[in-house]
């Protein structure tokens, strides 16, 4: 065996070649399957496109640049698990264009933030982190119960989604505007055919002005959704049945 050795650590060349070959097989492995898989992404039970609302507080969350402190991805790591949660899937991100996994936490992960505090905490914590969070040292966003929210694109925007793959029906599209509103009022008359199209989306009042939708709205909304939509009793059990 030690001669075959000597062959490669003599001769440069073969030694290339050797590295080549071994590169490329590993690559043929590696691709391959990309040709005849539909999809790398493993789809999950509950899982749904974002409600017009929530899409629109997304926005705000990248505007404001709240990934560069807050990543959206649990590592299957013990101590994220029992810090955070179920480890994050591949499914939970499937229609973020872009992901929001991120790679570096001044604040904590927020994957599973949904329904962990309330919308009154949300937008204390929005307005003023420390007077909830007294050591925080996150900027203040209280221009966001200030500014209306503008959403006379928010069909297009989903026409953009839905062009590249997120699954956004014509009848998702084309109640965009009233869904969104409603999302933001319990009393609105089109709660009930909302939750039909968007299932476990949260109606209510998010920043406690009834009067007008703001950008306080939209991000409460999309803060509270996040890490609700699996069902991991369900999911585990699933995967133990494999």
């Amino acid at each position: 065996m030690g001669l075959k050795h000597e062959v490669f650590e003599k001769n440069s060349l073969i030694l290339t070649v050797g590295i080549l070959v071994t590169v490329a097989i590993g690559g043929l492995v590696e691709i391959s399957p990309l040709f005849y898989l539909e999809s790398t992404v493993e789809k999950v039970q509950g899982v749904r496109p974002y409600s017009p609302l929530e899409l629109k507080g997304r926005d705000i969350y990248i505007r404001e640049g709240c990934y560069n402190c807050h990543s959206q991805m649990v590592r299957p790591l013990r101590d994220e698990v029992e810090r955070y949660g179920h480890y994050s899937l591949a499914a939970e991100s499937m229609y973020d264009h872009p992901f929001q996994w991120g790679s570096k936490r001044t604040g904590p992960d927020l994957a599973r933030v949904g329904g962990r505090y309330s919308n009154e905490w949300h937008v204390a914590h929005l307005a003023d982190p420390r007077s909830v969070v007294p050591e925080s040292i996150m900027p203040g966003y209280p221009h966001l119960l200030e500014y209306r929210l503008k959403f006379d694109n928010i069909q297009d925007a989903m026409a953009t989604h839905a062009a590249v793959g997120v699954p956004y029906s014509e009848a998702m599209i084309e109640n965009a505007r009233s869904d969104l509103i409603a999302q933001s009022n319990p009393a609105h008359d089109g709660a009930f055919d909302l939750e039909e199209r968007y299932p476990k989306a949260v109606v209510a009042d998010f920043d406690g002005n009834p009067e007008t939708v703001t950008e306080m709205d939209a991000l409460v909304a999309y803060l509270q959704m996040l890490g609700t939509l699996v069902d991991f009793s369900v999911y585990d059990a699933a995967e133990n049945l494999r």
